[in-house]
């Protein structure tokens, strides 16, 4: 059984193909294949696999497998984990980030509460005037 390892993965590579008579392959000999959206020939890199039938052969249908009931208890707790989970991912700001949002949000806050104000009083202002009163 062979590990394969993605070369996008791997540190410190950049330059994935070298330049000159051997464009396409990689510093250790691995053949590069860069496939466009405008490409209209699939290229297929499936191997037969032990086990596998061909697409020509029947293949029994399997019985739906039972459902497992799940406990209510176990379901909730593994929400919560999640969510714990979840949680030590978020990176936090620091305190000055954080002031600099609330301020900017105080400020958002107090230019849209003025500007409404004024559209009231000018809608205020316009049907007094319509109205005659």
């Amino acid at each position: 059984m062979t590990v394969c390892k993605s070369r996008l993965l791997i540190l410190g590579e950049t330059d994935l193909a070298t330049k000159g008579k051997n464009a396409g392959t990689t510093e250790k000999g691995t053949k590069v294949t860069r496939i466009k959206a405008s490409d209209t020939t699939a290229k297929s890199t499936k191997t037969k696999i032990s086990g596998q039938t061909p697409k020509n052969e029947a293949t029994p249908v399997a019985e739906p497998a039972k459902k497992k009931r799940v406990n209510p208890a176990k379901a909730t707790g593994g929400y919560f984990k999640g969510a714990w989970y979840e949680l030590k991912q978020v990176r936090w700001p620091n305190r000055r980030a954080t002031w600099g949002m609330t301020l900017a949000l105080i400020g958002f806050t107090a230019f849209f509460v003025a500007f409404i104000l004024l559209l009231d009083a000018a809608f205020k202002y316009t049907f007094q005037l319509t109205l005659g009163s």
